[in-house]
């Protein structure tokens, strides 16, 4: 381990972020009463142009007047090359009530671009005296944001939570495909005849986690087109899951359930964490470092692995 501990990320649970158009108010309160964990009432890419200013007065309004119970709220803003953004930071933090949790950033390609946001809601909020000060959550979406994506993880305090947009990332790096996340056709190995198809996004994955977990943040997977697809969600979720992600947006209500079950340990996923603590602890005990459970060699490493799943299941159950 480096003489440098890696900061943990809040303890919060994370594990399905729920999308809905602020242009739509009639979504409002079945957002508010679904089980996802984050709700993220978007101002960007679900809403038209023309929609853009009653969408903002629509999400102002609903942060006040729907309860959210112990959910994040989130607010994706438009992106800093729009000329929305700044209105949507401004009314957010001077009209909207204490209840507002996160800003989400999308489409962030490099450090300069949080800076931007994070100094001008640290004006508003001396300006205005609001005491809770405002999270950020960004997207990556773009080759520059891959390219930065550590640089970005590193730019602000307020930083919470990254994700990969899988659609403006997929056109960003010129890729031959019009599928938001899953696997592709074309992108397979052939051996014996036989194709294997594999994960295309799993190296930008990797590289958020990595830059999330140096940084204390929440790596969360991004949104999986295709609804009527239940498998293909889930196999992505398990994916995403087993890199160190914490959880994946729901751009449809039936993905929530998915979402939970993916990202929340199992029963039996617990008892084993909970079995390999303590035999270490009886290892520990005998003055030995290491030990066998289950036929296989477990030791200093496996329990921080088996705490990182006891801490989860606390979280959520918590």
């Amino acid at each position: 381990m480096s003489f440098r501990i890696q900061p943990q990320p809040v303890a919060r649970p994370n594990r399905c972020q729920l999308f809905g158009p602020g242009s739509n108010t009639k979504l409002f309160a079945k957002m508010a009463a679904s089980a996802a964990d984050v709700i993220n009432l978007d101002l960007e890419d679900s809403v038209a142009p023309s929609d853009k200013d009653i969408a903002r007065a629509n999400v102002i309004e609903a942060i006040g007047a729907h309860d959210w119970g112990n959910k994040t709220l989130s607010v994706r803003v438009n992106s800093l090359d729009t000329p929305y953004w700044y209105r949507d930071v401004v009314d957010l933090l001077e009209q909207a009530s204490d209840r507002l949790d996160l800003i989400m950033i999308p489409k962030v390609g490099c450090a300069e671009d949080v800076y931007a946001v994070d100094a001008l809601v640290t004006a508003i909020e001396r300006a205005k005296g609001r005491t809770k000060p405002i999270g950020f959550e960004v997207i990556i979406e773009s080759a520059a944001g891959i390219a930065h994506v550590e640089a970005i993880a590193a730019a602000s305090r307020r930083l919470q939570a990254m994700s990969l947009g899988a659609a403006d990332f997929a056109a960003s790096m010129g890729m031959q495909t019009t599928g938001i996340g899953g696997t592709q056709e074309n992108y397979y190995m052939l051996q014996g005849g036989v194709k294997h198809w594999s994960d295309p996004w799993h190296w930008a994955q990797a590289a958020i986690v990595a830059a999330c977990r140096t940084h204390g943040i929440l790596p969360v997977d991004g949104p999986f087109g295709d609804f009527s697809d239940d498998d293909g969600y889930r196999a992505q979720a398990l994916r995403s899951a087993t890199l160190g992600m914490v959880g994946k947006w729901a751009i449809h209500p039936k993905q929530i359930a998915l979402a939970n079950e993916v990202f929340t340990p199992s029963d039996a996923a617990v008892s084993e964490a909970r079995e390999i603590l303590a035999a270490m602890e009886t290892a520990k005990a005998s003055g030995e470092g290491a030990t066998v459970y289950k036929g296989r060699l477990v030791d200093i490493a496996s329990i921080k692995q088996a705490e990182v799943i006891v801490r989860q299941s606390e979280m959520i159950a918590g």
